[in-house]
């Protein structure tokens, strides 16, 4: 698998996460609210919370398995 899709898969689980907590803590709150204003918030906190939260931590828990080599069949 390249190194590509590894960050790609470990970006979508990070988004995935805080999208549904985001929406599951927050949601009941927003849901009056306009859809441009819900969609600011929501990705307001997904962007900080990927930058400084989970990419850091999730990168740091699978640091082998990204910078592993691909194997050669």
């Amino acid at each position: 698998m390249s190194q590509k899709v590894k960050l790609a898969l470990v970006s979508w689980v990070g988004a995935y996460t805080v999208i549904t907590l985001i929406l599951a803590t927050l949601g009941p709150a927003m849901a009056s609210w306009p859809l441009p204003l819900r969609t600011l918030l929501l990705s307001v906190l997904m962007v900080v919370a990927m930058t400084w939260l989970v990419m850091p931590s999730l990168t740091r828990l699978g640091r082998r398995w990204l910078s592993s080599s691909p194997s050669r069949g």
